[in-house]
C-alpha cells in the first residue's frame, strides 16, 4: 500500500516514498543528508582550506545548506532565513551589552510560534521530519553565539568561567560568517550544535596549526601538520546508521511504544511483563534518534569537521561535536550519566546558556527551557516535569547512599546493577510521554502504573538530606580526577568541545592551538 502523506517540499521522490513505504518528508530528509555527505567529501577535496578562500567555502556552505533546506520544506525554509536575519539585526541594533537577552527571548519565541503553527495547523503527531526541526538547532545557534560574543566583547575577563573564556568571541561575524553558521549543509537538517568559534577555525583550516615552543621556553614557530583523514571515524560512523536504520525499519516497528497502554495488556500482563516491555520498547524506540545523529555527526567529518586531537594511545578522535554515546546511553547507572551521552550538544547548549548563567534553581529552570524548547506538545511537558523529579531523586540517593558501596568490588558490582536497572526503568518511565504527545494517553500510562515512580522521586527529595556526607563528597573528587576524561563524571565537557587536546604520544612539545589554550588531560 502507498503512502501518501503530504510535503511541505519536493515531491520528485514520491515514487521512492511509495516504494519503501515511508512518508515523503522522511525520505527527502534521508535523501538529502547522503546528498549533504557526498557533498562533504567534495568540499573537503575541492574546497579544502589549503585550496580555496574561507569566502568561498562559506558561499558554498550557505548555498547548498539552503538548496537542502528548499528540498525538504519549500517556502518554509524561508523561516531559517527570517530568524537568522532578523536575529543578526538585533545584535548590531542592540549592542553587545544586551543583544543576548533580546537574542534569546526572540529566536526562541520565534521557534515557538512555528512550532504552534504546525503542531495545530498542521498535522497534529506528525513525527516526520518538519520545519521547525532545523529551526530548533538553528535557535541554539543565534542563542549560544550572542552569549559568545556577549561574554567576549563586553564582559570582563575574570567574570568568565574558564568555559566561557574558551568559547568567548571577541569581534563580530560578518553576516556571510553568520548565515554559513546557522545554515551550513553540514548541519541545517540535524545538527549537530557547534561552537561558532569551532566553525570558523574550520572553515578558515586552522584545525591543524601547530605551535612548537623551542628549548629556551621563548621562541615560537608554526607549521601546518598532517591533517587526518576522517575516512575510518566515517565509515564506522555509516556502519553505525545501517545497523540503527535496520533495527528501527524491523524491531522497532514490532514493539510500540502506544502498546504500554494497551488496555488488553494492562489487564492481562504482570508487573514484570509490564516493567521488561517498557524499557524494550522505549529501548527500541532509540535507533532513529542514533541513525540521524549519528549520520549528521560522519557529515561534518566527511567535510573534515569534527576533530578534536589524539587520545592518550595516539588514536584520532573525530567526536568534537557528537551528539550521543550509544554505549554508555545503554549502559548507564545513573540519570546523570545517560543525560550527559543522550544529545550531548543540546545538554551542553543547555548547560552554557541556562543552567550555569541562572540566577536561581538552575535545574528547574534548566529543564523547563528544554521543554519549550522541544516543542508545544503537551508529552514533552509531562516528560520534562517527571525528569526534574527523576534527576533530583537520583542525585539525593546516590549523594546518601553510593558511599556505602564502593568496597569491596563484588560490592560495587552488585551497586551497578541494581542502578542500572533503576536508572532504565526511571528513563523508560519518564520518556513514555514524549513519544505518546498527548496528554490523555501520557496520562493512562502512568495512571495504570499509580505514578509510583513520580511519589517515590517526591518522598526521596523530601525526607533524605540535600547535602553530601563528607565522605561522599571526599569519594567523588577522586573520582572526579581518576576519570575526567569521562563525560558522565567530569564537570567540563565544553573545554573537551572547544579546545583541541594535546598530542602526547605523536609529539609532547606540540600544541594544537586554534583556540585559546589546550585541554590538559
Amino acid at each position: 500500500m502507498a503512502t501518501t502523506t503530504s510535503t511541505t517540499g519536493s515531491t520528485l521522490l514520491q515514487p521512492l516514498s511509495n516504494a519503501v513505504q515511508l512518508p515523503i518528508d522522511q525520505v527527502n530528509f534521508v535523501v538529502c543528508q547522503l546528498f549533504a555527505l557526498l557533498a562533504a567529501v567534495w568540499f573537503r577535496t575541492y574546497l579544502h582550506s589549503s585550496k580555496t578562500s574561507s569566502f568561498i567555502r562559506h558561499v558554498v556552505a550557505t548555498l547548498l545548506g539552503l538548496y537542502l533546506s528548499l528540498f525538504c520544506f519549500g517556502w518554509y525554509a524561508l523561516h531559517f532565513l527570517v530568524q537568522s536575519g532578523i536575529s543578526y539585526s538585533i545584535m548590531i541594533i542592540i549592542g553587545v551589552e544586551n543583544m543576548h537577552k533580546y537574542c534569546f527571548v526572540f529566536a526562541l519565541g520565534y521557534l515557538t510560534v512555528c512550532q504552534i503553527t504546525r503542531v495545530y495547523i498542521f498535522d497534529y503527531g506528525q513525527y516526520s521530519a518538519d520545519f521547525s526541526g532545523p529551526m530548533m538547532i538553528i535557535t541554539q545557534k543565534i542563542t549560544s553565539l550572542a552569549y559568545e560574543i556577549h561574554d567576549g566583547m563586553f564582559r570582563k575577563e575574570e567574570e568568565l568561567t574558564p568555559s566561557q573564556r574558551g568559547l568567548a568571541v571577541r569581534r563580530m561575524p560578518s553576516l556571510l560568517e553568520y548565515l554559513s553558521y546557522n545554515c551550513n549543509f553540514m548541519g541545517i537538517l540535524a545538527g549537530p550544535l557547534c561552537s561558532y568559534k569551532d566553525y570558523i577555525t574550520f572553515i578558515e583550516g586552522r584545525s591543524y596549526q601547530v605551535t612548537q615552543t623551542e628549548a629556551n621556553g621563548k621562541e615560537e614557530r608554526q607549521y601546518e601538520r598532517t591533517e587526518p583523514s576522517p575516512n575510518i571515524a566515517v565509515m564506522q560512523k555509516l556502519l553505525v546508521c545501517g545497523l540503527s536504520l535496520l533495527f528501527h525499519l524491523t524491531v522497532s516497528k514490532t514493539l510500540p511504544v502506544e502498546y504500554n497502554i494497551d488496555d488488553h495488556f494492562q489487564a492481562t500482563a504482570s508487573l514484570p511483563t509490564k516493567v521488561i516491555y517498557l524499557y524494550i520498547s522505549i529501548m527500541a524506540a532509540r535507533p532513529k534518534y542514533y541513525f540521524a545523529w549519528t549520520l549528521a555527526d560522519a557529515i561534518n567529518n566527511a567535510a573534515g569537521f569534527g576533530f578534536k586531537g589524539y587520545d592518550k594511545n595516539g588514536k584520532e578522535c573525530w567526536d568534537l561535536i557528537s551528539n550521543l554515546r550509544i554505549q554508555q546511553i545503554e549502559f548507564s547507572t545513573s540519570f546523570k550519566m545517560f543525560l550527559d551521552n543522550w544529545n550531548i550538544q543540546t545538554a551542553l547548549w543547555l548547560k552554557r546558556v541556562c543552567y550555569e548563567r541562572a540566577s536561581f534553581s538552575p535545574t528547574i529552570q534548566t529543564f523547563i527551557l528544554s521543554a519549550i524548547w522541544h516543542g508545544v506538545y503537551p508529552g514533552y511537558y509531562l516528560t520534562f516535569l517527571t525528569g526534574m523529579v527523576m534527576t533530583l531523586a537520583a542525585r539525593t540517593m546516590r549523594n546518601n547512599i553510593r558511599h556505602n558501596f564502593i568496597e569491596p568490588p563484588e560490592v560495587k558490582l552488585f551497586y551497578d546493577v541494581i542502578t542500572w536497572i533503576t536508572t532504565q526503568v526511571a528513563i523508560s518511565y519518564t520518556v513514555v510521554p514524549f513519544v505518546l504527545l498527548s496528554i490523555k494517553p501520557s496520562i493512562l500510562f502512568f495512571s495504570s502504573w499509580y505514578y509510583c515512580l513520580h511519589i517515590t522521586g517526591i518522598l526521596v527529595v523530601v525526607l533524605l538530606p540535600g547535602k553530601k556526607p563528607t565522605r561522599e563528597k571526599k569519594i567523588q573528587q577522586e573520582e572526579h580526577f581518576s576519570q575526567s576524561k569521562k563525560l558522565e563524571e567530569e564537570d567540563s565537557p565544553l573545554e573537551q568541545n572547544s579546545y583541541l587536546e594535546t598530542n602526547n604520544v605523536r609529539n609532547q612539545q606540540q600544541k594544537i592551538t586554534p583556540r585559546h589554550s589546550t585541554l590538559k588531560q
